[in-house]
């Protein structure tokens, strides 16, 4: 183990036994400590100290998940996922890789995610050989690369998309990426790339049978590749050139190129041999590093539960204290409004009854007048207008010639006292007051039919069967009245009218076939005579109802106790 590592663990392990650190009594870094610790561990990593880089990832990674700062996390995934990718631990870095994008979908840093998503693609595409999903997070890299205008970063990841479609033989689909590199390279690729490029437009011409171009693009490549430091793209080169040179028949300088890829790439597989086998020692001292630490964390953690367990016993009481308080104020609330609301319907009720009261009074009213009204013309008025006609024919009886005058006088008083007997049947039908309800009934069938509408009665008690005289002032005119509502409004055809008695109960039903109403909407205030008969019916301690469809007739029923 580097002596360096020896000393940074040596030196936490130190802070938590005497409790000074950020380890010991539950204190944590700043963020702005964790993000510098992170960019160290970033830099370590580029300059190949993976060792180094991985144990203070591996630090700050923790100190960001107890902060729970998801950019951190995801950016800090991505510098052990990048450690693994330049060790060739491709498995580790696809792992650690994916955690970090789960971490960075959860923030706006669209860097972090272009980085991530195009980091997920080469492995996608160069290691597990799935070139149609790397083509896809190499778009998805893209799409990011846009909105941050990243100029650079997107003909880099242009150039990775060009090279998986000519991958896989797709030329015309990466064609247009290829062009958008070609443009803008110059200003803003760099070294690292130029060599892919004069490779990736070797490979399109030689697709396209432009040996010339194909050729030139080809040793350029290979030309740059031996000047530069970076020689995986220098060993693709020689091998996409021999491909082409073979398919030309250059059979020589094609051989020459396989030999040089093969020398390249048993050279670079050393390389990466000697990684691993670094790998393996750094693996182990890491895992000894993650025995210590987890250590170190499990102290940090139980003290950590124990504060978590008493604050959440603390919320507990908190939240018991505040659901008991505000259930005492809903069931506070709800006994207040069902109290006002049971108050707001017996105010209702009360005036409903005060307006029924005062409808009954004046109906009542009414009907004595009626009565004393009819009484007074029948008794008074038409006896007194009969006999003046009477005296009136014996004079004229007693002289042959009477005078022009009496006759027209005579004539007079028949036509005063008939109009009198009328309005006194009007107010008081001489049928009801003489024969009873169901004898006035059937004739008022009889007067309300016309050639327009044709009124049946129909009942089984018998004619002679005499009520109250009040209740059965009260039924008639109720009827009458329902009569008129027909006759005015139904534009019906037909109508009955069906009296039965049972259990000492009237049963009566008026129905029509005319256009009916939609009882859904209708309400009994629209109509003042539906009041009347409604407080008319209830003073009697009856039931009205109506039962109507529009088109479709409608049938009023009425059931009221009777009063012998």
């Amino acid at each position: 183990m580097p002596q360096q590592a020896r000393i940074i663990l040596l030196f936490l392990l130190l802070l938590n036994i005497s409790g000074l650190g950020v380890l010991a009594k539950e204190k944590m870094p700043s963020k702005k400590e964790i993000t510098v610790l992170t960019k160290e561990a970033c830099q370590d990593m580029k300059e190949g100290k993976f060792e180094k880089s991985l144990i203070k990832s591996r630090i700050a990674l923790r100190f960001a998940i107890a902060i729970k700062d998801d950019n951190l996390i995801a950016t800090i995934y991505n510098t052990i996922g990048a450690n693994f990718d330049e060790m060739s631990e491709f498995d580790k870095a696809f792992f650690y890789y994916n955690k970090g994008l789960v971490y960075a979908k959860k923030t706006d840093n669209y860097q972090l995610k272009n980085w991530l998503y195009n980091n997920l693609g080469n492995i996608y595409c160069f290691d597990k050989k799935q070139y149609e999903k790397g083509i896809f997070y190499y778009k998805k890299s893209l799409e990011y690369s846009k909105k941050i205008n990243d100029i650079s970063q997107i003909v880099f990841t242009k150039l990775n998309i060009t090279w998986a479609y000519f991958d896989i033989g797709s030329f015309d689909e990466g064609y247009n990426y290829l062009q958008f590199i070609n443009k803008h390279h110059e200003k803003y690729g760099d070294e690292s790339t130029i060599v892919a490029l004069n490779m990736l437009n070797g490979m399109y011409y030689g697709h396209k049978m432009d040996i010339k171009k194909a050729n030139r693009f080809f040793e350029n490549a290979i030309k740059l590749g031996n000047k530069g430091k970076e020689k995986s793209d220098l060993s693709f080169s020689h091998m996409e050139y021999s491909k082409f040179l073979l398919k030309n028949r250059q059979y020589q300088k094609a051989y020459e190129n396989l030999d040089n890829y093969n020398t390249i790439s048993a050279a670079l597989n050393n390389e990466e041999k000697l990684k691993k086998a670094n790998v393996a020692g750094i693996n182990l001292e890491l895992d000894q590093y993650k025995r210590e630490i987890d250590i170190i964390e499990t102290k940090y953690q139980t003290k950590q539960q124990i504060l978590i367990e008493r604050q959440y016993k603390n919320k507990q009481i908190s939240v018991i204290i505040i659901a008991s308080l505000l259930l005492i104020i809903i069931l506070f609330y709800f006994f207040f409004q069902n109290t006002r609301l049971k108050q707001n319907s017996k105010l209702k009720d009360i005036q409903s009854k005060i307006q029924e009261n005062i409808i009954n009074a004046s109906i009542n009213a009414q009907e004595t007048e009626r009565k004393k009204i009819a009484s007074f013309l029948h008794d008074n008025i038409s006896a007194i207008l009969s006999s003046a006609g009477l005296h009136l024919t014996v004079f004229t009886s007693q002289n042959q010639s009477p005078p022009e005058e009496i006759i027209k006088t005579k004539s007079l008083l028949k036509e005063a006292h008939d109009k009198v007997r009328d309005l006194s049947h009007e107010l008081m039908p001489t049928l009801l007051a003489r024969f009873g309800l169901f004898y006035a009934v059937e004739d008022l069938c009889e007067k309300n039919s016309n050639s327009a509408i044709d009124f049946k009665y129909s009942s089984v008690i018998p004619a002679k069967i005499r009520y109250n005289e009040d209740f059965e002032m009260k039924i008639y005119f109720i009827i009458t009245e329902l009569l008129n509502n027909i006759t005015k409004h139904s534009q019906a055809s037909k109508g009955t009218v069906t009296i039965q008695e049972n259990n000492q109960s009237l049963f009566i039903d008026i129905n029509d076939n005319g256009k009916g109403i939609d009882t859904e909407k209708f309400e009994f205030i629209e109509g003042f005579g539906l009041n009347q008969i409604q407080a008319r019916i209830n003073n009697l301690n009856g039931i009205f109802s109506i039962s109507s469809k529009l088109y479709n007739g409608t049938v009023v029923s009425i059931v009221v106790p009777v009063v012998h």
